[in-house]
């Protein structure tokens, strides 16, 4: 078993290190936050006085942190202390431009990388049954699967470095856009006088049938376990939404693709974060569309 340096401890990266301890991996963790540190030394995971503390004697390091400018600040301090050869993953949702300058910096190191970016939720990132979408050499990937396989049931190599982050990002994309096109039929269904159910159970059947409304159905009633049944408490928060969407527009720009439809979901998220629900479920953007924060 491996020596793995894990740093950002959150809600996702907690749960994450815990999974590799369960493993057999010996795990020594940093984090910022006293109260991510605690959480994670509660699940087995060693506690590192500091980030180069973690990484001294690390064969992988793995990093979740808030955004790309983090993640190249972290990786600046830690790759002075990170012997040649040692793997470095970044699972953090960072821009493209920012993934493919660690991967950079990494290789000055003579060091391997990938950019594996997660779905699945803090759900999954405590069952262990995240989605990987991975960027890398094939080298580093087939150093690092086994490793990302003890966190997640899924792992897609997605091409060279950077490319993890644009699935990942491609796909928030399509996801934010499908729940707002669930969330206005519900609207218009209420309005047209046809209940959930019966709406839910013609569209899930036929041509409007999507995860958006199959498994996260955000109305109360029709799938039990989604969201809308507790309250809107957040499995994927609509501040993470709107950051994701974020990144899809400012990459649509670098690229010079035409993305209207996120460009038009980036808009009503951030109208939704501005109301007050950014800590909200995103697929409580059904209230901004009623007009009214209520169920």
């Amino acid at each position: 078993m491996a020596i793995i340096a894990f740093i950002g401890l959150g809600n996702m990266g907690g749960p994450m290190a815990g999974n590799l301890r369960k493993a057999g991996h010996e795990v020594r963790a940093f984090d910022l936050s006293q109260v991510s540190k605690d959480a994670a030394a509660e699940l087995g995971v060693g506690i590192a006085g500091s980030a180069r503390e973690a990484v001294a004697e690390a064969e992988i390091v793995v990093t979740m942190l808030p955004a790309g400018k983090h993640v190249l600040a972290v990786w600046a301090d830690i790759l002075p202390e990170i012997r040649p050869g040692t793997l470095l993953i970044d699972s953090s949702t960072i821009d493209v431009d920012s993934a493919r300058k660690a991967h950079a910096m990494a290789g000055e190191r003579g060091c391997l990388s990938l950019d594996a970016p997660v779905s699945g939720g803090v759900g999954g990132a405590k069952g262990a049954t995240l989605t990987f979408m991975v960027g890398g050499s094939e080298e580093a990937f087939a150093l690092g699967q086994p490793v990302l396989a003890r966190m997640g049931r899924r792992t897609v190599h997605c091409g060279a470095a950077g490319n993890g982050q644009a699935a990942k990002i491609c796909n928030n994309m399509i996801l934010g856009i499908s729940m707002i096109g669930v969330s206005e039929a519900f609207v218009l269904a209420e309005k047209l006088g046809l209940s959930h159910q019966s709406l839910f159970d013609v569209a899930s059947t036929s041509s409007g049938q999507c995860w958006s409304l199959n498994t996260y159905c955000p109305v109360p009633g029709p799938v039990p376990t989604s969201p809308a049944n507790n309250d809107y408490k957040a499995g994927f928060a609509s501040a993470l939404m709107l950051k994701d969407l974020k990144l899809s527009q400012e990459a649509a720009q670098a690229a010079g693709a035409s993305t209207p439809l996120g460009a038009a979901a980036a808009q009503l998220y951030g109208i939704h974060n501005a109301w007050g629900e950014g800590g909200a479920d995103f697929s409580a953007i059904i209230h901004l569309l009623r007009g009214r924060p209520e169920v």
